[in-house]
């Protein structure tokens, strides 16, 4: 046999067999051997330029399609699918109407790539009117027409202002849903919204057949468009159907448990994924950490990301989101280090995700390596990761870095507004050119943490009494935290005829704020007005307000330890103690001198400088001294604010003894090293 005769030959057995094509190459060489051996024949270039959609080789596609005089429907069919898989959206839509013009009768497996287009040009109009050409061809039966359907009304849904309203539900498989709250949509929104959900809905109520792709694409649509009631009724309804839900279906659900924090539903579905084989699927596994940690539970996010045995990189983001979302910072850095270590390469949200954790704990050295990182991936044109290295910068005291990167963005959002305002303490002129410039240049209209920035901001500059009427003036109602900004401020500067009317003022709106009266009765004792200080604390007594007992945490070799005030119930209390006695040496040949004048008890000076010699932040850092490796890092959590004698004297022991010490007060986070504090003594 010849060469020529065994092309021939090779050639019609792959036009017989098109799928047994593999590779785009062999599709390139089936078309130089078709050219050479084959006859012109409309029906078998028809099946060529199938092949070559297949492949989504749109020039070669083309190129054979043009050939063609009377292009028959499977020519059609394969130029409107390989225009729609390779984006070209509108000449995908336009071969579509040409083909109609022609008298051509597309068949069933044409329209999802034209309900595609019309989903992706964002064209309601025209994808009603193909919806209207698959009823009038009869069409409508065809369970891929049904569900691309589906999917493009779900799609146009999402475009709705505001996407769907957000209910409450609950009962997942079981029992209907008791209770749902509209959330601050508009009645026009809500009904553009629902005439796409009424559609949806329609499609598949009058589908003969339905898979679970039809079921999930439902399911989905309402759950992402915050229709949380429906998304629930309809995985009650798939049951009913006998369609036993997937891990896309579980994907979908979870989500809606995050939002609400309802862990023990959330529970349910880790239940069910764990019966039915899915807790394995990377998809699941990240939502379910997001679940937990939405609901406040790493543990558990953290057990669901140690089972996987393979991890790509959504289960990466999620863990290392879910750590820095609940304040484990340190854990949050460790696994983005291993997530390297493991040469998965970070995407634009886990730079988003892991910068706060910088912030946080004020490692500018670490923020820096991260920048130079997300400078050479290319990713420092991201809003999000701009706005997100404004903030680090910034709360790292790195005031013209923060500057810079703001200037460099086109685009900011509230993260960076805030940010850039929050970063200009004491530079009170241009703070005020930024949050002007919000509204008058920008159209964003300020929220509470605008104004609780340029409160604080104020307060650190002294001006109390324009921050008072700042506050006073804003255009959305005040809330008890914003004036506690300034109450903090009153006490800083020692202004307690402001502070008496600014505590009014949280009195009126959060009269269980038992910060405020805390502050106030501390105030009143500072200026020695024991009466006001005893009437405080008498008040507070009768309202059932109670001081919460000073604690502090410290964890060693991944055991936590606690310390209360004035405890010597430790195992360690005499080595504590003695380390304390000598540290207090040491920071005494420093200037350190103890300063009284807040603590409030009403007795002789020396016991005063007793009780604040064992105040529980002390007590663990020497604990963290003497059981830590010279030069080690040591983090402390408190559930109150830290005393300023405590804090001037954890100053000097960071430079006494070579130490970086984070301490984590119920305000902020202070990073002490070298004798100074990020906070710049202000809290």
């Amino acid at each position: 046999m010849t060469s020529n005769s065994t092309a021939k030959t090779l050639v019609k057995t792959f036009l017989r067999t098109p799928h047994s094509l593999k590779t785009k190459f062999q599709a390139k060489q089936l078309l130089a051997q078709f050219l050479q051996t084959q006859p012109y024949s409309p029906s078998s270039t028809s099946i060529l330029i199938s092949v070559y959609s297949n492949f989504n080789l749109l020039h070669p596609s083309l190129f054979l399609f043009n050939s063609l005089n009377s292009p028959p429907l499977l020519a059609w069919k394969s130029i409107i699918k390989c225009y729609a898989n390779s984006g070209h959206f509108l000449n995908s839509l336009t071969c579509f109407v040409q083909m109609r013009s022609f008298g051509i009768y597309p068949d069933p497996n044409m329209f999802p790539f034209v309900l595609k287009a019309c989903v992706f040009l964002k064209n309601l109009r025209l994808g009603e009117s193909i919806h209207g050409c698959v009823i009038r061809l009869g069409l409508d039966f065809d369970l891929f027409t049904g569900n691309a359907l589906l999917n493009m009304y779900a799609k146009f849904q999402s475009l709705q202002p505001n996407g769907g309203h957000k209910v409450f539900a609950f009962n997942v498989f079981d029992g209907m849903p008791k209770c749902d709250e509209l959330c601050g949509t508009s009645a026009q929104e809500k009904g553009a919204s629902i005439i796409q959900l009424d559609r949806m809905t329609k499609v598949l109520e009058m589908m003969p057949k339905r898979d679970v792709v039809s079921w999930n694409t439902v399911i989905a649509g309402n759950a992402q468009n915050g229709m949380y009631e429906e998304a629930l009724r309809m995985v009650r309804e798939m049951g009913n159907a006998n369609m036993k839900p997937d891990s896309f279906t579980l994907s979908s659900v979870l989500p809606i448990f995050a939002e609400y924090v309802d862990v023990i539903k959330g529970k349910e579905i880790h239940g069910y994924a764990i019966r039915h084989w899915f807790d394995s699927d990377c998809y699941i596994a990240s939502s379910l950490i997001d679940m937990y940690a939405n609901c406040a539970r790493i543990e558990d996010s953290c057990s669901v990301f140690n089972l996987l045995s393979k991890r790509d990189d959504i289960s990466w983001n999620s863990i290392i989101a879910a750590c820095v979302q609940n304040g484990v910072f340190d854990e949050g850095l460790k696994l983005f280090r291993q997530m390297l270590t493991a040469e998965v390469k970070p995407r634009d949200v886990t730079f988003s995700s892991i910068m706060p954790a910088c912030a946080y704990l004020t490692t500018l050295h670490l923020g820096k390596q991260l920048h130079g990182y997300i400078i050479r991936g290319g990713f420092n044109d991201n809003m999000f990761i701009a706005s997100s290295l404004v903030d680090m910068y910034a709360k790292c005291g790195n005031i013209k870095a923060a500057r810079w990167i703001f200037n460099q963005m086109e685009h900011h959002d509230m993260v960076s507004w805030t940010a850039i305002i929050m970063g200009h303490a004491g530079l009170t002129e241009e703070a005020w050119r930024y949050f002007n410039s919000m509204s008058r240049n920008h159209g964003i209209k300020p929220g509470l943490e605008h104004y609780a920035a340029m409160a604080d901001l104020l307060g650190r500059a002294g001006k109390l009494e324009e921050a008072y009427e700042f506050i006073g003036s804003m255009h959305t109602a005040s809330t008890g935290s914003i004036w506690s900004t300034l109450l903090s401020a009153c006490r800083v500067h020692k202004n307690l005829e402001l502070a008496e009317k600014v505590a009014n003022e949280i009195y009126k709106v959060d009269p269980e704020n038992v910060g405020a009266y805390v502050l106030m009765s501390n105030m009143y004792a500072a200026a020695r007005r024991w009466k006001d200080a005893a009437k405080m604390r008498i008040f507070m007594k009768k309202k059932g307000i109670r001081k919460e007992p000073a604690c502090s945490w410290i964890e060693v070799k991944n055991r936590v330890h606690t310390f209360i005030s004035g405890d010597k119930s430790h195992p360690l209390y005499d080595r504590i103690f003695e380390a304390l006695k000598d540290l207090l040496e040491q920071i005494e040949r420093e200037g350190y001198i103890p300063d009284t004048n807040e603590d409030f008890h009403d007795v002789d000076e020396e016991q005063k400088k007793y009780i604040i010699f064992s105040h529980s932040e002390r007590l663990a850092l020497a604990f963290g001294i003497i059981s830590t490796p010279a030069g080690t890092t040591i983090r402390i959590a408190k559930n109150i604010r830290v005393c300023v004698d405590c804090h001037t004297a954890i100053k000097l022991i960071s430079k006494v003894v070579q130490r970086e010490i984070i301490v984590r007060d119920n305000s902020r986070f202070h990073h002490f090293k070298d004798g100074k504090c990020s906070c710049r003594d202000y809290w």
